[in-house]
């Protein structure tokens, strides 16, 4: 079937950044229906597979090769929108949906007002998403004076230059959203080739791993660790042999797990992390890839769990990262043996890049 889009006509999108992340926003209904079609049309928008993503909108790095596809809820439903997340590839024509954005969501509430989905409130507007990929929710919450949305504002995320107006995400049912449970395999620690690990899932499958037990400080840059072919092959093995533990399979060419290296804090925070998204590194750290990590450290026993310098009570615990730090809240309960999460919370910005119509190739 010929679409639209690629009959030349284009099709209606809007470039947002979202936290540290940036990708292409789409409504449901200007997309094929047909999954195969839409992801090849996405593919062609992005301009990838290619290193460069030259010839389509895609910045030539996973955090930039990512899509949003919003749709209205149901009448019956008790959210506003659904958002569905695709992961693109850059080198390689993969378009993934294992997973969920939790940078990308702080742009999900604006796009379904600037749409027209969800009427804004006089001063301030919250939207309740439904997390397709993993069926969690959230409530973005966000500056609209005057009806429109704003913004504008003073609120520096670290990683992003300048500073914008603030969103607020707090996050329900997203323990297990992706392996069915918090400790997918059942256990706080466990080791693989010799290394301890904790594999868990707060919103995103993350395998924790302390630096040192990798060969690595923790406090590299983003570019040193890139250029470590070493460490990129034990991440990979390290986190093929996590995901088969954890039930999801062979993720030889999946997104996940994620691969958050740990170490003790050296600027004030609570911990110092280094991810990998599969194997490239992270220039930050993705937010529910944080609020997981955080949630695995709270545990006793975890691996670097005793690297973990917990703030006061009711204080939100900061994650050092490459580019600077995110503060989160996570709030556990259960018992030891059975921890469950109460609520996961973290503030981000968002901005509109352009709105308009783009054209596949």
């Amino acid at each position: 079937m010929t679409t639209a889009a690629t009959a030349g006509a284009g099709t209606r999108c809007m470039l947002m950044r979202g936290g540290t992340s940036k990708g292409a926003f789409f409504l449901a209904e200007d997309l094929p229906r047909d999954p195969a079609e839409r992801d090849d049309l996405l593919l062609r928008i992005m301009g990838t597979p290619d290193p460069h993503q030259i010839d389509g909108i895609g910045g030539a790095q996973s955090v930039t090769s990512k899509v949003a596809i919003v749709a209205p809820a149901a009448a019956e439903a008790d959210h506003d929108i659904d958002y569905l997340f695709l992961q693109l590839g850059v080198d390689d024509p993969t378009v993934s949906d294992r997973q969920t954005c939790g940078n990308l969501l702080a742009g999900v509430g604006q796009f379904a007002v600037e749409r027209g989905l969800v009427p804004a409130g006089p001063q301030r507007t919250s939207v309740r998403i439904h997390l397709v990929n993993t069926g969690g929710a959230a409530v973005s919450t966000f500056a609209t004076p005057g009806g429109r949305v704003d913004y504008s504002g003073t609120t520096a995320v670290s990683g992003v230059p300048g500073s914008a107006a603030p969103v607020s995400l707090d996050f329900a049912g997203t323990e297990g959203a992706v392996c069915g449970s918090l400790l997918p395999t059942g256990r706080i620690r466990d080791e693989i080739g010799g290394i301890p690990v904790t594999c868990i899932d707060n919103g995103m499958p993350v395998v924790v791993v302390r630096a040192t037990d990798l060969g690595a400080a923790g406090y590299e840059t983003a570019a040193d660790l890139a250029a470590d072919t070493a460490l990129a092959e034990r991440v990979d093995a390290l986190r093929t042999r996590a995901g088969a533990l954890m039930g999801l399979g062979d993720v030889t060419a999946s997104s996940v797990p994620k691969t958050t290296l740990v170490a003790a804090p050296r600027d004030g925070g609570a911990i110092c992390t280094r991810t990998f998204i599969p194997v490239r590194v992270h220039p930050s750290i993705g937010v529910l890839g944080g609020v997981t990590a955080v949630t695995a450290l709270m545990l006793d026993g975890a691996v670097g769990a005793e690297l973990f310098a917990a703030p006061a009570s009711g204080a939100p615990v900061e994650i050092e990262h490459p580019s600077g730090t995110l503060a989160v809240d996570v709030e556990l309960g259960g018992s030891a043996a059975a921890p469950k999460v109460g609520r996961s919370a973290v503030i981000r910005t968002a901005r509109k890049l352009f709105d308009g119509t783009v054209f596949p190739r």
